[in-house]
């Protein structure tokens, strides 16, 4: 599904780290996880084909059209644009062939499914964060892209939204799709993502998560 080879990234002449040699088969899921600067979301936007790489060449084996839905990180919105929130979750279903009827069906579905429904005609300015990330995510869940990349989709979810995240990329992942996900939060992928690759500057370490990744230890205070 997606193969890295010789790739490397960053600014021009300062790539953040050595070549990358990568494969990740159809049906993985697959966090990425560095520190603060090290390359994630620049190697997302490398993998969804929205940057180009210094060097090196990335090939991803799904359809041109639809074959990949990209979520971003919410402070490259323009939360100004005079759209409601159910125009914005709508635009997931662009390019699917169903029916109205089907169409507004699912679009109902999937705003309940995200605890969204009661919020469909505010605009993006009038949502809090937590309401528009979880809007994000809705318009993913109505896309038929069989890959899909995740900046941070855990930024700004309270503890009921983020257990909404990860049912749905759980979910996301027995219908065979394709996920990366940049994620801060070490526990959860610890936890929930099965294969980690880890970007340091001497280079990047992919393995399991429950190798690359030792769980928080606890302190018992009584």
């Amino acid at each position: 599904m997606i193969r890295c080879q010789g790739l490397s990234w960053g600014i021009p002449g300062h790539p953040l780290t050595p070549p990358l040699h990568m494969e990740r088969p159809e049906g993985s899921l697959t966090a990425i996880i560095g520190a603060n600067g090290s390359g994630k979301s620049s190697l997302l936007k490398v993998l969804a084909g929205l940057q180009k790489p210094l060097t090196g060449k990335v090939s991803l084996n799904v359809q041109r059209r639809g074959g990949v839905s990209f979520l971003p990180q919410q402070q490259h919105l323009d939360r100004q644009f005079p759209i409601s929130l159910q125009e914005l979750v709508a635009a997931g279903s662009w390019g699917n062939r169903q029916e109205p009827a089907a169409r507004n069906q699912r679009l109902k579905a999937v705003l309940d499914d995200w605890a969204l429904s009661g919020l469909e005609h505010r605009p993006l300015m009038a949502l809090s964060g937590g309401e528009l990330q979880r809007a994000l995510l809705a318009r993913l869940s109505l896309t038929e892209a069989p890959l899909l990349l995740l900046d941070e989709p855990h930024a700004a979810l309270d503890e009921k939204g983020q257990a909404l995240l990860w049912e749905n990329i759980q979910r996301w992942h027995r219908e065979g799709r394709t996920l990366v996900v940049v994620c801060h939060d070490l526990a959860a992928v610890h936890t929930h993502i099965p294969h980690t690759l880890l970007i340091n500057p001497s280079g990047c370490v992919l393995g399991r998560s429950a190798e690359l990744i030792a769980p928080t230890p606890y302190t018992q205070v009584a």
